[in-house]
């Protein structure tokens, strides 16, 4: 790690000891929780306790990762994967040699389903679906393509509300239960359609 340091220096040669810290490494592998498969081109993100990154890479085949060079202490270990669920883990990097720690990640479940419209129930092209979670937050918006398709992927089990507008608004209730699809359609259609 850099230091700098003021000398004072005189008429007279002066002795001042400099004292390096060491590095160190760290490697790992990302693994699905459910079955234990390695995750090829998962990103990985390295962090101080202030935020600030200090190394960033994808997991290889086999999920493995490793970054050296490394100053040790505690630092946290972002990883992510697409179809799985962001995991943050907190690492205290040893004085010498390499860290080795394991990333298991949770998949995340899928909403996905189809906006209808009409009495005709065609698929509606460019309607807007907003996912809401059980205290109202909002989790994620898609827009429809040309089929009225929309989907919302890596979610957590529990409560949600889908709310489909470019027509009146339609809202419907449903609970999402761990990883898979789960389909829900939509159907909008104006007063008297």
């Amino acid at each position: 790690q850099p230091q700098a340091s003021t000398v004072v220096v005189g008429d007279e040669p002066v002795v001042y000891d400099i004292l390096l810290s060491g590095t160190s490494g760290l490697a790992g592998t990302v693994r699905a929780a459910d079955g234990g498969l390695p995750i090829e081109g998962a990103m990985v993100i390295v962090t101080d306790v202030r935020g600030d990154v200090l190394a960033t890479g994808k997991s290889v085949d086999q999920g493995e990762f490793a970054f050296g060079e490394l100053v040790p202490g505690s630092v946290t270990v972002a990883v992510n994967a697409t179809g799985f669920r962001p995991l943050a883990l907190p690492v205290e990097i040893g004085g010498q040699g390499v860290t080795r720690i394991e990333a298991l990640l949770q998949s995340g479940a899928t909403v996905q389903g189809i906006v209808r419209a009409g009495a005709a129930r065609r698929p509606a092209p460019d309607a807007r679906v907003t996912l809401v979670d059980a205290a109202g937050n909002v989790v994620a918006t898609a827009t429809t393509g040309d089929d009225g398709a929309y989907a919302f992927a890596d979610l957590d089990s529990g409560e949600y509300t889908v709310i489909a507008t470019g027509y009146p608004p339609v809202a419907g209730a449903l609970t999402v239960t761990g990883r898979g699809v789960d389909g829900h359609d939509i159907e909008l259609a104006h007063p008297g359609e």
